[in-house]
């Protein structure tokens, strides 16, 4: 295949090939570097003399400040070949550096440090070495409008400030370069620390007038040994226009064929980044020139760049290689000596995300496909990070797992992200969105912000791509549906609760454990329309008994005096009470198989509750009279008496909601009658003594306490038990 060349021009449909090309153009991108560096270095404090004015303190001092003024000039500038000054222009004091002695210990190495840190941040391999141009004070109000440097000493190619430890606000260094600009804030405080800034010398640069303070400066040319064309600035201009041309053609044919290509693109870098490593600013070599044209690249076709980890596990099947001379396996055979036979399993996913401004966003695992990977094949022979070998045993052959890492650029397109993100699941997908609610809540929870447009945009991706897998296991715990329903009661999207009630719960897709969730999320609803999701979700989840009259119960509660809309959701569960064991449908799938059908006291407790919030007394005396009906299915001491002890502590809540209906009181009247005529029964047997003395043990523990007492309960003999005391 031909190498890539900007006189030939790739493809502009992302095709297999093209994404070959794609990489190929990447691949031939390898000084990294940007027009500026910047950073902070902690010094040991050097010891800076000044003529006529002596040693200087660090952090400069007031008086000082002004000692240093009054020996110093003003600093003039260039315009073509005169210099001039002009206050207007460059309001600053400039020292030159024969009047200056800067030494210490350690200050040659720290210099040293920074000139070499500007070096790989200016993309220069070369050496490089600093040439002191002058010390600069700018006092309150001086300020230096955009320029040009002009080339002070021959192989000078760059300019590097440092700004020495001094107590002042304001005077920012914008530097500018082929339309990108920076802000850089150089101040520091810290004795114990320098900040810096170096940028070529045809960079447009200026520095912001100083509020308030003093801000001292030494001024560095940062010159070129040697000889040849001076550095130039990185810069990749027919590399990008060729790999915008391709990300815009990506995503316009991603519009219109989302199935057919890949929905993001991952660029493997060729470094090995740890976690706590992953940043732009940390790439190193190739890396950062790629992640430079990416993102320039990403911009003008409007897609997204992230940087991430790439992390694919691997397991499966192994064979052992070393063999007996008549053909037998070594029993004892070492890692080295087996090899893999078949991967049975694949985990892909993206971790660790960091953009280009160092914003970690609220994104976890991410799945990805493998024609996702740039190229598909990059690690067909890549040797795993980490791998081991299992011995068989027993039915079991021997077995393998393995791992690959590496930190990648992922690309997808900006009217793509969140399909991506609702794509990848409800584990990635509700963390992102409830990340979203909180930034809009943070940015003052403007009705229909950007900000919220966004978050409503994912939810209703969330609601198209919501699993229709019903779990068999119902969950007492807060679930998915709990996280997404308060995300959407804090964004106070009616709209997208109306379509997620109607969707999900009311197809079955419902667990007790969403309740409370459920029920907050309807009270934002008008209650007629509440009452009628109510109605369906109850309707389409009678199995769960427990659950829907629990449902119905915190919903009565928050609907108030227009509880009574419940009426028909109320009739649908109670007409599918259990009764006669006898006539229980046998366990299928459209019943849950048996296992949400379990008869609990708050079963009875939840129902009469909210029927008496409702006002239907009728319905009421049914599921007494159903109760009373079938003890083997509500036995009266294990069912009905902890339900009416519940409704008696809940009785003067119910009276307070529903003022005056006293007639709604009457079922649960019923069932406190036959609850103390059974007890009554109960009270009336005569005892009868044990036949033996055993009782029923828990004990687990084997310690040699334990082991005789659980002995002693399973002796049908013994009466006592001796306690020895605490030793």
């Amino acid at each position: 295949m031909a190498k890539y060349s900007p006189f030939n021009p790739p493809s502009k449909q992302l095709s297999m090939a093209n994404i070959t090309q794609l990489v190929q153009i990447l691949q031939t991108v390898q000084r990294p570097g940007d027009f500026y560096a910047t950073g902070r270095q902690e010094i040991f404090a050097p010891n800076i003399t000044v003529d006529r004015v002596g040693p200087i303190a660090l952090p400069l001092l007031p008086v000082q400040a002004e000692q240093l003024i009054a020996i110093a000039e003003r600093a003039p500038y260039g315009r073509g070949e005169e210099t001039l000054i002009d206050t207007d222009v460059r309001r600053t004091w400039q020292i030159s550096p024969e009047h200056i002695q800067i030494g210490g210990r350690h200050w040659a190495e720290n210099l040293q440090a920074i000139v070499g840190q500007c070096a790989s941040g200016l993309g220069i391999q070369e050496p490089v070495v600093a040439e002191l141009y002058k010390m600069l004070v700018y006092d309150t109000g001086s300020f230096f409008v955009g320029h040009r440097d002009t080339e002070k000493a021959p192989g000078m190619f760059a300019t590097l400030v440092i700004v020495l430890p001094s107590i002042f606000t304001g005077g920012e260094l914008l530097v500018r370069h082929q339309g990108r600009e920076v802000c850089l804030d150089l101040s520091t405080q810290d004795a114990a620390e320098v900040a810096f800034a170096a940028f070529y010398a045809d960079c447009w640069h200026e520095v912001r007038p100083v509020s308030s303070g003093c801000r001292l400066t030494l001024i560095y040319n940062l010159i070129r040994q040697g000889a040849g064309q001076l550095p130039r600035p990185p810069a990749y201009p027919a590399e990008i226009e060729h790999v915008t041309a391709m990300l815009g053609q990506w995503t316009r044919d991603l519009a219109n064929s989302p199935s057919s290509l890949p929905k993001k693109l991952i660029y493997p870098l060729e470094h090995i980044y740890t976690p706590a490593e992953i940043s732009f600013a940390g790439l190193k070599n190739a890396d950062a020139a790629v992640a430079a044209v990416l993102q320039e690249a990403a911009r003008q076709a409007n897609c997204e760049l992230h940087l991430a980890l790439v992390s694919i596990r691997e397991s499966g099947s192994a064979e052992a290689t070393g063999y007996y001379p008549r053909g037998g396996y070594y029993d004892d055979a070492e890692p080295e000596d087996y090899e893999v036979c078949e991967i049975c399993e694949r985990d892909l996913s993206l971790s660790d995300w960091c953009t280009p401004d160092g914003t970690r966003p609220a994104l976890v695992d991410l799945p990805f496909l493998e024609t996702e990977l740039c190229p598909p094949d990059c690690f067909v022979d890549a040797e795993p990070d980490e791998q081991e070998f299992f011995e068989a045993t027993g039915n079991a052959g021997a077995s393998f797992e393995r791992s690959y890492r590496r930190a990648a650029l992922v690309l997808w397109p900006q009217s793509g992200k969140l399909s991506v993100i609702a794509g990848a699941g409800l584990a990635v997908a509700l963390p992102y969105l409830a990340a979203q609610v909180d930034r809009w809540q943070a940015a003052g929870t403007e009705p229909h912000s950007i900000l919220w447009q966004e978050a409503h945009e994912l939810v209703g991706q969330i609601i198209k791509g919501w699993p229709a897998t019903i779990e068999w296991q119902r969950s007492l715990m807060p679930g998915n549906a709990t996280k997404f329903l308060t995300s959407l009661c804090l964004l106070q999207d009616r709209a997208s609760i109306v379509e997620f009630l109607s969707e999900i719960p009311a197809k079955g897709n419902y667990a007790a454990g969403d309740n409370a969730a459920l029920s907050q999320a309807s009270h934002l609803l008008p209650p007629g329309l509440a009452a009628e999701l109510i109605e369906r979700i109850v309707c389409h989840s009678v199995a769960q008994h427990a659950a829907c009259a629990e449902l119905l119960y915190q919903v009565a509660l928050g609907l108030g005096e227009d509880a009574l809309l419940l009426q028909a959701a109320a009739a649908c569960l109670v007409a599918a009470l259990p009764g006669d064991p006898a006539q229980a449908p046998a366990p299928s799938p459209e019943n849950g198989w048996g296992r949400n059908r379990t008869v609990t006291p708050a079963l009875i407790a939840d129902l009469l509750s909210a029927l008496h919030l409702i006002g239907n007394s009728q319905l009421g005396r049914l599921v007494v009279e159903q109760v009373l009906a079938w003890p083997q299915t509500f036995p009266l001491d294990v069912i009905v008496l902890p339900a009416a002890l519940i409704l008696r502590e809940r009785l003067p809540m119910a009276q307070e909601q529903t003022q005056g209906q006293t007639q709604g009181q009457a079922p649960i009247q019923a069932l406190n009658a036959a609850c103390l005529r059974h007890l009554a029964q109960r009270i009336a047997e005569p005892l009868a003594a044990p036949g033996d003395f055993i009782r029923a043990s828990r004990i687990t523990c084997q310690c040699q306490d334990c082991q005789p007492l659980a002995v002693f309960l399973r002796d049908p003999q013994r009466k006592e038990w001796i306690f020895k005391a605490a030793e």
